[in-house]
């Protein structure tokens, strides 16, 4: 297939395009700026979000986008113009993929449109599944259905849309996982906060895998959750951290603490929800890491 990817520089972005290459697909990566990208087999970079730029003129005909784009959530203090800027990222981004989708003579078969877990705010005690309509009050909630609504538009045009809410997705040198170790690497690794709050997380290699099933099965639509079957606690997942390498797990660091450095960004560690892949284990989606020692060992081996 033709498949184009807007965010395909991003930890995500690079992922999946590694893999959608390994599977034979050809890939269409949207940039700012294509003359410093060097193109190589079987991906090619198509400039966007220029007034200069025409991308629907070479994407008419790709088989499917996935729309990836927008402000990282923790490239900084939570700020009233950082917030503005996580919202209008992603906004703006998917108001253009759905103009490029509108004047495509040959449209696509489907948008696969990244999106988050925290739709359904944060809860100690609940479980979250696809079923759940009604989103979260706090910040990242009203962020995420917002972006999720501008996507809806592509289904007007026939397009089928998914949107991939991830979880915390483990990678060895970005994401969450690298600053969740340091303080392990130091001897100082122990609980966050309460400990109580759920995690619900997801290696990597399943983002990119997930995503690719969403494409190829022509049944998925709507929201779908990108989360390992076997969320963990807080307190349970430093547990296994230290285990896995090797040491002590220990030392609390309290959540007033945080707050106080973090501000509301806090709130990506002190809070959280159990969700669960409903959609993707109905559908048949096979797990690469279903077991959080069996993906933190891989990950830290790599």
């Amino acid at each position: 297939m033709k498949i184009a990817i807007s965010g395909g520089t991003g930890l995500v972005g690079q992922a999946l395009t590694d893999h959608l290459i390994d599977k034979g697909h050809s890939i269409f990566i949207l940039t700012r700026n294509s003359a410093n990208k060097k193109e190589k087999d079987h991906v090619k970079y198509v400039e966007w979000l220029k007034d200069s730029s025409t991308p629907e003129t070479v994407l008419d005909g790709v088989d499917a986008i996935v729309n990836l784009a927008g402000e990282s959530i923790n490239s900084g203090r939570w700020t009233e113009e950082q917030k503005r800027k996580i919202v209008e990222s992603r906004i703006s981004s998917t108001k253009e993929i759905n103009r490029m989708i509108s004047a495509m003579q040959n449209k696509p078969e489907v948008l696969v449109n990244a999106s988050a877990i925290g739709y359904y705010g944060t809860s100690d005690t609940q479980t979250f599944t696809e079923s759940d309509t009604t989103p979260g009050s706090d910040f990242l909630a009203s962020t995420v259905y917002a972006w999720e609504k501008e996507a809806e538009h592509a289904q007007s045009e026939g397009v089928r849309t998914v949107y991939t809410r991830f979880g915390i997705v483990l990678d060895k040198e970005e994401g969450a996982l690298p600053r969740m170790m340091l303080p392990y690497k130091l001897f100082a690794g122990g609980k966050i906060g309460s400990g109580e709050q759920w995690m619900s997380w997801v290696h990597i290699k399943d983002v990119a895998g997930a995503i690719a099933f969403c494409i190829e099965n022509k049944t998925i639509n709507g929201p779908v959750n990108v989360t390992a079957p076997n969320p963990k606690q807080m307190k349970d997942f430093g547990k296994v951290l230290g285990k896995v390498t090797g040491r002590p797990h220990w030392f609390p660091t309290p959540g007033f603490a945080l707050k106080a450095a973090l501000g509301e960004m806090s709130v990506l560690v002190l809070e959280g929800q159990r969700v669960l892949p409903t959609i993707l284990e109905e559908k048949g989606y096979n797990f690469l890491y279903s077991h959080l020692d069996d993906a933190l060992s891989d990950i830290l081996q790599s």
